[in-house]
């Protein structure tokens, strides 16, 4: 067997297995081991993340009474708001992460779940004016991404699709909005100004200025121009299934008219007509 065919602990050396087989790169006593050494900090880099932290707490803020017509007063979305807890939680829980102190980033994302039912990994780069609407199911992974001014709603995921440790998690644009339940998977890139449809599921690449829906999630829509800052119609979308039979509907009646002796639908029969905002019998 050749010593190249074994994967080692990056901190000690040992042998930790088969390199196609395992995917860690430390050992189960270097994990176990909580260290920490401060002659590394950099106190410059220390006051500008605390200085940040306070920053998106204001930006945050400012987005909840901008994005849901229901907040009324600062102590009552400090207080009420699960999206507004989990995300401050996870701004502090980032400053430790940057720090590189072990255990206790993951301790105080697990401590938000626990309250807001909304788990942010503590690794995962958020931008300013991030809100999450009520929050319930909120999943964010490790190597996400997420431009400024991006709004989700409750059962959103950002999900990886593989256990390599490298970046396998969605890059989101600024301005972006995704819809109740949706599910967008892999390392993909969401462009700005992209609505995602709710219970869509993203698994491709979606350009700037495009709404998608679906599953897997299409692009119904490519404006080529900037959607609103503030744009919280994550149900007013097309159906493109509905477009498509609205399209074979109008074909189809043009054929018949060419044949009139072909049988026609009796008053008693009953058809579902679709059309582009969904179907009606």
């Amino acid at each position: 067997m050749e010593t190249d065919d074994f994967l080692r602990c990056l901190s000690c050396g040992k042998k930790l297995g088969f390199k196609p087989i395992s995917g860690r790169n430390q050992c189960t006593d270097c994990l176990l081991k909580l260290e920490f050494k401060t002659e590394d900090l950099d106190y410059r880099e220390i006051n500008k993340y605390l200085q940040g932290i306070l920053n998106f707490f204001v930006s945050d803020v400012n987005a909840a009474f901008n994005k849901d017509p229901a907040a009324r007063t600062l102590i009552e979305v400090l207080t009420s708001y699960p999206g507004i807890k989990a995300v401050l939680l996870y701004r502090i829980a980032h400053f430790f992460w940057k720090l590189g102190l072990p255990y206790i980033p993951r301790y105080i994302s697990g401590i938000a779940r626990d309250l807001t039912a909304v788990e942010i990994h503590p690794g995962a780069e958020i931008g300013s004016e991030f809100f999450i609407d009520h929050g319930a199911g909120v999943v964010i992974g490790e190597t996400t991404e997420i431009g400024n001014n991006v709004t989700i709603y409750a059962g959103v995921v950002l999900g990886g699709t593989n256990l390599e440790q490298k970046k396998r998690h969605p890059t989101l644009g600024d301005n972006v909005v995704v819809g109740t339940g949706a599910k967008i998977l892999g390392p993909i890139t969401l462009g700005e100004n992209v609505r995602v449809g709710a219970n869509s599921v993203v698994v491709s690449d979606v350009p700037s200025n495009c709404v998608v829906v679906g599953v897997p999630a299409k692009i119904v829509s490519k404006k080529g121009e900037k959607i609103e800052k503030i744009d919280l119609r994550h149900g007013e979308l097309p159906d493109p299934i509905s477009i498509a039979f609205s399209s074979l509907n109008k074909r189809i009646k043009e054929l018949e008219k060419h044949f009139p002796h072909s049988s026609k639908p009796t008053e008693d029969d009953i058809e579902i007509f679709y059309g582009e905002n969904g179907s009606g019998i």
